[in-house]
């Protein structure tokens, strides 16, 4: 019995020893960014009762964690806390980087670069130790595997750290966030009552080391922890900051790319009701709500192109878009962006193209060499998936890329332009044949297009055969999915 006693004393005497040494390393860490952190001047800006400063130096201060009274030894479970306070100050100065708000852009780039690899350096030591040994079955059961089998092997340290902290961080960062929500069963000012509840900084603060959490992880590890970075992610996106809600679309992003429709689908519903909600955004985070929103919804509804959500998801985009077509942010992120949504909808987009088109055929002339050319790969998506059957908006189409050619002399980006117009009229010519030739016969005398005739006129009649078979091929295959029974 005694020598059982000693024994026991002794394991807790190394285990003690191998806590204090870690506990060492992350205070020793701390100081690598608490002292250059130190010496940075920033007032917070003039009304904002949060500063982000004293909020990192809170959260770095290891050297003030509780040790025990009695032998002046800390825990396992203070040293775990001071470990995620390190990690979440860590995750708020790396994703400072890609911030302009005036809570985070003071923070200069090599105290990002400090804290990565001092998070780096942890991470490796955490895994080495006692402590990370011991906690190793936290990630096997997060992950659904055997402890140290193949699925949780391929991760690296960093990961593991990461995953091993996202059950104790996220609800506390989703709390931050909706501290400062809308209540929306409120009346009056509802976003001046919402933050007399709790400064918008806190949430922005807790936004950025949330989007910084969820972008740790990857394909096909994230999809196991949905049931807590989904819920935060759309507390996210429910908050009526920008710089909130842009966090939220990022990490929706980050998700839709790294989890599988499957996993996605749990939440499907209220996922997508709340891409179509955000739609509305402001001008600074429209570009994010459109690729959330198409991503999501063409992963989660891929195999049905006719669910009601692709109507809904396109209808309120182009509804934005018509209401302010000359914006150039906004169409250039929807053109960009929204290819993966028309192949979802495929041959359905034909009951679009009343919508469609008449900004096709602004956009074709816009100011900017952007734009024409995103505008003219759309329209050649367009044409590829319907064959642009049964539509009056041939001969317009036609008259415009005719038009396009010869204004493109005075563009910068002319060759580009000109090659784009070739290949659409080639692809037109090839699967609607009499009824373009009826089109562009007014345009083959036009002297300005002499190059443009000679092409098309070069496009052999084997080819166009060639060609219009395959478009017969792939538009039953597509007609046949597309119209199948729901």
């Amino acid at each position: 019995m005694k020598n059982k006693r000693q024994k026991a004393r002794l394991e807790r005497k190394k285990m003690w020893n191998s806590l204090s040494a870690l506990h060492a390393h992350l205070i020793q860490l701390s100081e690598t960014i608490l002292s250059p952190l130190s010496q940075i001047p920033y007032t917070p800006p003039e009304g904002t009762p949060i500063s982000p400063k004293s909020t990192l130096e809170s959260l770095l201060s290891i050297k003030n964690s509780n040790p025990n009274p009695n032998n002046n030894a800390i825990t396992e479970t203070q040293l775990f806390n001071s470990i995620k306070d390190f990690t979440l100050a860590c995750a708020l100065l790396s994703s400072s980087q890609s911030s302009t708000h005036e809570l985070l852009s003071w923070i200069p780039k090599n105290l990002a670069i400090e804290a990565n690899s001092a998070f780096k350096e942890l991470s490796n030591a955490y895994a080495e130790s006692d402590l990370g040994g011991r906690n190793e079955s936290r990630i096997s059961e997060l992950l659904g595997v055997m402890s140290g089998g193949d699925g949780d092997g391929l991760l690296n340290e960093e990961k593991r750290l990461v995953i091993e902290l996202m059950p104790e961080v996220l609800p506390l960062l989703k709390d931050g966030i909706k501290e400062s929500s809308i209540d929306k069963s409120a009346d009056g000012d509802e976003i001046s009552a919402a933050s007399a509840r709790a400064p918008v900084g806190s949430a922005i603060v807790a936004a950025y080391q949330f989007r910084w959490f969820v972008t740790q992880v990857d394909y096909p590890h994230l999809g196991k922890l949905c049931n807590f970075v989904i819920p935060c992610a759309l507390t996210a996106l429910d908050h009526w900051s920008p710089q909130v809600k842009g966090q939220g679309m990022i990490s929706f992003t980050h998700l839709a790319k790294n989890m599988n429709a499957a996993e996605l689908s749990r939440y499907e519903d209220v996922i997508l009701d709340a891409c179509c909600q955000n739609i509305a955004s402001d001008d600074e985070i429209w570009c994010h709500v459109v690729e959330m929103s198409v991503l999501l919804v063409t992963c989660i509804q891929r195999s049905d192109p006719r669910s009601p959500w692709f109507e809904k998801m396109l209808s309120e985009m182009l509804g934005h878009l018509e209401r302010q077509p000359r914006n150039k942010d906004r169409r250039v992120a929807w053109l960009k962006f929204v290819e993966p949504l028309l192949h979802g909808i495929g041959l359905v987009l034909v009951a679009h193209f009343s919508r469609i088109f008449p900004l096709f055929f602004k956009w074709l002339h816009a100011d900017d060499d952007e734009t024409v050319l995103l505008v003219l790969k759309r329209v050649h998506t367009v044409m590829w998936l319907t064959w642009i059957r049964n539509t009056p908006y041939l001969e317009r189409l036609v008259d415009e890329l005719a038009l396009l050619y010869k204004e493109a002399a005075l563009r910068v980006a002319r060759e580009q332009i000109r090659s784009s117009v070739l290949e659409i009229l080639i692809l037109l010519q090839q699967c609607k044949g009499l009824q373009f030739k009826a089109a562009w016969d007014k345009h083959s005398n036009d002297l300005n297009l002499t190059g443009l005739s000679l092409s098309l006129s070069g496009n052999t009649t084997n080819n166009v055969g060639a060609h219009i078979d395959q478009f017969h091929g792939d538009s039953l295959q597509r007609s046949s999915h597309a119209l199948k029974p729901q």
